[in-house]
């Protein structure tokens, strides 16, 4: 994932779901979803045999292996398990999927100097704007148009985002499919849980009397109670009240990143020197004033009262997942990492991760992505066999490849009920999690290591479904709405007066819903990217020193050498290129408001 996951929506869903964010939690992403779906049980194993697929006179009679370049992947290798068995038996295809996450980003610097990046790419916007001169991205206009998915969404969202970039795209040809799009409206919010905001264990919470959080000072104190209340798992683990990972950094440091949100400021990918809030003020990250500055100060504060975890510096995000899994972790951020422990089981008693919302947070939030998020799926111009490549997408798009997608597949994650909707089988509630054991005749092996190791999505999960009338993602399904009315949900709701935290944060307007603005804020030049690569590695090193730091007169230094040594390093000029940037976002937002 670009690795922020960028998402929010309008439901009734309770609190206390898990299965469908636990996929994305894995990917610690980019993504928005779970992986897999069909209604229609196990693909046909005679589809691959067969020369060609009836009506399109593509010819599946030759296997083919589509090299994926993907930057969303957090695996590298050919896709194997019941994905890739299902795409086999469909479409004679084997995906070999390139992953920057794992190889590193060196990947992209050698394979597009190659003038070959691969066959299907995934890549971020900022890519695609250096690949579409190159002439390393096919033109797929023409090929889409008579698909029978893809062309649904033509108008209203592909040929808007690619006409974005008319400076290289001047007659609006689509190059591209921007990644995770919605169809419900550019200003819709549809989650249940902001993507970023103050979760803990309900259980923990309640045990030291659920003091009423005003700030974060009785954020770190409630904190300090579990941690001396719940020092251990019951198998004896350590618990740590905050975990942090480098591995995810790259503008600047991401677990301060998202942290801000919670007080109004985001930091616009693209950008890596300022924070921009709802009213469109932007601010220098260096600013005294800066929210970035507010957060170090509060993991500054964690660590002095001994509540970080001192593996942070050294760990990377498997490790933090591991303890996620364990519940050895007190505070949680992102709405997804709630799928790491949360399963209704627990929720029956009273156990799991839950929002726990602080006074004076005033949260900052991106509505549903209409227009995508970030990422793109495009064709590579030297592409083998790429009317295959196309209908594979086009698949994708279908109600039976979302369903595989998000949800596994029927009659092992879930079964139809007597009104024609869909419900979670307890397989399928907890076989995520638990990477529970695939019938041999689905391909065998784990569910979660079968899983699509694309890991992402065109269109979204926030889709509805034609057949059932609901959103791809489970967690709106109404049975498992019904399913997750546990003790945990209903002691939440009663508590806080609201059905979900959206809710919660809108009735009590602790939160600014702003359009997800996709598009290309357009690339750096080779002058700005090298000073922007030194600014950055400085401010991420100079954020994990200011929280280690060993007292206030030390953290104080490191800020001040922060903000003097930037200047050097070339700051005014990213900044003015960045603030450039941030003021193409808030005019698109307000424009997206007004034609709304």
């Amino acid at each position: 994932m670009n690795r922020n996951n960028k998402l929010a929506r309008k439901s009734s869903m309770l609190l206390g779901t898990t299965l469908l964010l636990v996929t994305t939690a894995l990917s610690g992403c980019s993504g928005n979803s779970n992986n897999a779906s069909t209604a229609t049980g196990s693909p046909d194993p005679g589809t691959a045999t067969e020369s060609s697929s009836p009506g399109t006179g593509i010819d599946h009679s030759k296997p083919l292996t589509i090299t994926v370049f993907d930057n969303a992947a957090n695996y590298q290798g050919e896709q194997t398990g019941w994905y890739g068995k299902l795409i086999k038996d469909k479409f004679n295809i084997t995906l070999n999927i390139l992953s920057p996450q794992v190889a590193g980003d060196q990947l992209y610097k050698t394979r597009s100097a190659s003038g070959d990046l691969g066959d299907l790419l995934i890549i971020d916007n900022s890519q695609l704007e250096e690949l579409i001169p190159a002439g390393m991205i096919m033109d797929i206009t023409d090929k889409i148009k008579n698909t029978e998915y893809l062309s649904k969404y033509v108008d209203n969202h592909f040929k808007p985002f690619n006409a974005a970039f008319q400076h290289i795209n001047p007659d609006g040809k689509i190059y591209a499919l921007p990644t995770f799009t919605s169809d419900t409206s550019p200003t819709t919010f549809s989650e249940e849980l902001p993507y970023s905001s103050p979760l803990m264990p309900w259980d923990y919470y309640k045990g030291i009397g659920a003091p009423k959080l005003n700030n974060l000072t009785d954020l770190l104190n409630a904190l300090k109670q579990m941690q001396e209340k719940y020092p251990k798992t019951p198998d004896g683990k350590p618990i740590v009240p905050i975990t942090l990972w480098k591995d995810w950094d790259n503008g600047s440091m991401e677990n301060v990143r998202w942290l801000s949100n919670w007080y109004g400021y985001e930091q616009p990918d693209g950008t890596s020197t300022i924070q921009l809030n709802a009213k469109g003020d932007i601010v220098p990250l260096v600013d005294d004033n800066s929210m970035y500055k507010k957060i170090l100060k509060f993991y500054f504060d964690a660590n002095q009262m001994g509540l970080v975890d001192q593996d942070s510096p050294s760990q990377d995000w498997n490790k933090v997942a591991e303890k996620l899994t364990n519940k050895q972790v007190l505070l949680l951020w992102y709405s997804w990492q709630r799928g790491f422990y949360n399963t209704i089981e627990r929720g029956n008693k009273g156990d799991g991760n839950v929002a726990i919302p602080i006074a004076d947070t005033h949260i900052i939030q991106n509505s549903d992505a209409y227009f995508g998020n970030g990422r793109v799926f495009a064709v590579g111009s030297k592409a083998k066999d790429p009317d295959r490549i196309i209908e594979f997408m086009d698949w994708l798009c279908s109600p039976e490849g979302l369903r595989y997608y998000t949800n596994g597949f029927e009659g092992f994650n879930y079964e139809k009920t007597a009104d024609g909707k869909f419900k979670l089988t307890p397989v399928g509630q907890t076989a995520f999690q638990d990477n529970t054991p695939v019938p041999e005749e689905y391909g065998g092996g784990g569910y979660q290591d079968g899983q699509s190791k694309i890991n992402t999505m065109i269109m979204s999960d926030f889709v509805v479904d034609p057949d059932t009338k609901e959103f791809y993602n489970n967690t709106y399904w109404s049975s498992t709405i019904e399913a997750n009315k546990t003790v945990l949900t209903t002691e939440w709701q009663k508590t806080y007066n609201a059905t979900t935290p959206t809710e919660y944060y809108q009735k009590n307007n602790m939160i600014d819903i702003v359009p997800n603005i996709n598009t290309s804020l357009g690339s750096d030049s080779s002058d700005i990217k090298n000073k922007r690569s030194q600014i950055s590695d400085y401010v991420k090193n100079t954020s994990w020193k200011m929280i280690f730091a060993k007292d206030q007169a030390e953290f104080d230094k490191l800020w001040t050498k922060l903000k003097d040594d930037v200047v050097g390093l070339g700051w005014n000029d990213v900044l003015a290129v960045d603030t450039e940037r941030a003021q193409k976002i808030v005019k698109m937002r307000a424009d997206a408001v007004a034609n709304k």
